[in-house]
């Protein structure tokens, strides 16, 4: 019988029995009783995502959401049919409470861990089906928070809800054509008529998930100022049962690079009925905090979910797959290579919750003014580094299948195209850095951080206190950047914002690696953290030292020097 010229693919066991670093995070911050409680259905969710989940999204590998724009007879119907896998996605995260978990509170502070665990299990298995689940995360709190009146009564229960049959997801309706980031220059309007009822007219650019239930939107009343505190948040009903509410038309949906099983489309309104969140018609882009914390948290957990499921596929391919007369797993090259990438995980998961953990204490009125503080540092720079470490790894974990992970009907290539979205969703890089910025700009300044720091310092004994030190050496040139321009934003200030804010991220996943691997030697006898810890207290942390010379950085002022035609020798 002739030789098979076949590879054997990746597979999946149960993904919360797999990972180690979500078992041992988990161990650790959740008390025993509720730890107990929650094991159950985070197994069968880690059962789903390596079984049930996991084979249909390779089954469906090819499908993409479909806009019928007319039916039979003329009538305009923008009907949007979603893959099988998002229509399975729908009634497993409802189920499960991939939501309304955090909602139900049963276990207090501790439900967020508990939603974010699910999520991050969840996520990776549902082709990007996260996305409106963040946002009906995002949209609850902010209805919580902001109105807490009506529109909360009414819409809450939905989105927070268990039944498939009765929950809601929502959309984000902010970005437009004048301005995707810069939402102050929004142009689409709201008219009050004389019965009560708010009218929405204008053109939203990228709308994610445009078969939910409903949106929170931005939108200008009439005789409003231009910029952010021109606008005001409104809800806007999307459905009237399976058909598009009037006034609400999709123009088309966004030929994406990634995220090609998420509908994302373009909406034109004309006289889409909408309610005013707040009771003020105005500091619309103020209102919506509440979302982007809950959804930036969500981005930072996506995106170590991408790089676990990566990982979780080489590891396993490295078992099979045969190269140079031995197991790629048993190369001590490519066993490093994955080490490096295991690494990153720890650090990425370790910061990437931090923030889910001071989040829950927030809505439970457990957290005092320095856990407000740290949260609203935090949130910024764990969502940036995080999305940046996603791009990275997948496609480093890519590399590792050789040319099969560049080959589509892998199922390998989406992990790549749909981690690119991670650093625009939700505010860029540049974006966030510069919000860091402003949220540094309080009396505690970087105070809260180095505090921060502190904590995770204080309980960790040598050898982990020598391993950490390039962390606490790029820390300090950080702080010593930052209180070298409290006198108010620079030009230079601002051009290093991005920089700053990436050496924070490093230095941190360092520290909070740290902490957890001292906890885990202490108690599990486990040293892998520590050796992870090691590993990315090896990288280069301090991006500031990359920073242009000033004799250099004027350069990029003289617009003719951009021109390589100038570059002669």
């Amino acid at each position: 019988m002739p030789p098979k010229f076949t590879q054997e693919p990746p597979e999946l066991g149960n993904q919360y029995d797999d990972d180690r670093v979500l078992r041992s995070y988990l161990r650790r911050h959740l008390p025993d009783e509720v730890h107990e409680e929650v094991t159950p259905s985070l197994r069968t969710m880690g059962e789903r995502a390596g079984g049930e989940l996991y084979d249909l999204q390779q089954s469906d590998l090819q499908k993409e959401p479909v806009l019928t724009r007319w039916g039979p007879w003329g009538e305009r119907i923008d009907h949007i049919e979603v893959t099988d896998v998002w229509k399975r996605a729908r009634t497993i995260a409802a189920d499960a409470g991939v939501v309304a978990a955090a909602y139900e509170q049963t276990h207090g502070r501790f439900s967020r861990i508990y939603q974010m665990a699910l999520a991050y299990l969840f996520i990776p298995s549902t082709d990007m089906y996260g996305c409106p689940l963040a946002m009906t995360d995002g949209a609850a709190r902010t209805l919580l928070d902001v109105n807490g009146g009506s529109l909360a009564d009414a819409a809450v229960p939905h989105l927070t809800h268990r039944d498939p049959e009765a929950f809601w997801t929502a959309g984000q309706w902010m970005t437009e054509l004048a301005g995707g980031s810069d939402v102050g220059r929004a142009r689409t309007t709201a008219h009050r008529e004389e019965d009560g009822t708010w009218r929405l007219r204008g053109r939203k650019w990228f709308t994610s998930a445009i078969t939910a239930n409903m949106a929170l939107a931005l939108a200008r009343p009439d005789g409003n100022p231009d910029g952010g505190r021109g606008l005001a948040l409104f809800y806007v009903p999307i459905r009237d049962g399976d058909e598009l509410c009037a006034g609400i038309s999709v123009n088309r949906l966004k030929n994406k690079l990634g995220t090609r099983k998420l509908p994302t489309a373009e909406l034109e309104l004309d006289g889409a009925r909408a309610h005013l969140v707040p009771d003020e018609p105005r500091n619309g882009t103020r209102h919506i905090a509440p979302m982007l914390n809950v959804t930036r948290t969500w981005n930072a957990v996506t995106a170590a979910a991408l790089i676990r499921r990566g990982l979780a596929l080489a590891c396993d391919y490295a078992q099979k797959r045969t190269a140079f007369g031995r197991p790629l797993i048993d190369h001590p090259l490519h066993r490093d290579t994955l080490a490096d990438s295991q690494a990153v995980l720890e650090g990425t998961l370790h910061l990437a919750f931090r923030p889910v953990e001071l989040l829950g204490r927030t809505e439970t009125d457990t957290a005092d003014a320095s856990h407000q503080a740290v949260l609203r540092l935090l949130t910024p720079i764990a969502k940036l580094t995080t999305a940046k470490r996603a791009v990275a790894q997948t496609s480093e974990l890519l590399e590792a299948f050789g040319g099969a992970g560049y080959v589509e009907d892998t199922g390998l290539p989406p992990l790549l195209r749909d981690a690119q979205v991670l650093p625009i969703w939700e505010g860029t890089t540049n974006v966030l850095a510069l919000d860091l910025l402003r949220a540094l700009d309080s009396p505690a300044g970087i105070g809260p951080l180095q505090s921060e720091v502190q904590r995770c310092l204080d309980p960790l004994r040598a050898p982990l206190r020598r391993i950490v030190q390039p962390a606490r050496d790029a820390f300090d040139s950080a702080v010593d950047w930052w209180n070298a321009h409290t006198d108010g934003p620079t030009d230079e200030h601002t051009a290093d914002a991005r920089r700053f804010a990436l050496t924070l991220g490093a230095c941190l996943e360092v520290f909070y690696t740290a902490r957890h691997a001292q906890w885990a030697l202490d108690t599990q006898n486990d040293p892998q953290s520590a050796a992870a810890t090691e590993r990315l207290a090896a990288r280069r942390l301090n991006c500031l030292d990359a920073r242009p010379r000033p004799s250099t950085r004027n350069l990029a002022q003289d617009t003719s020097l951009m021109d390589v035609s100038n570059w002669t020798t």
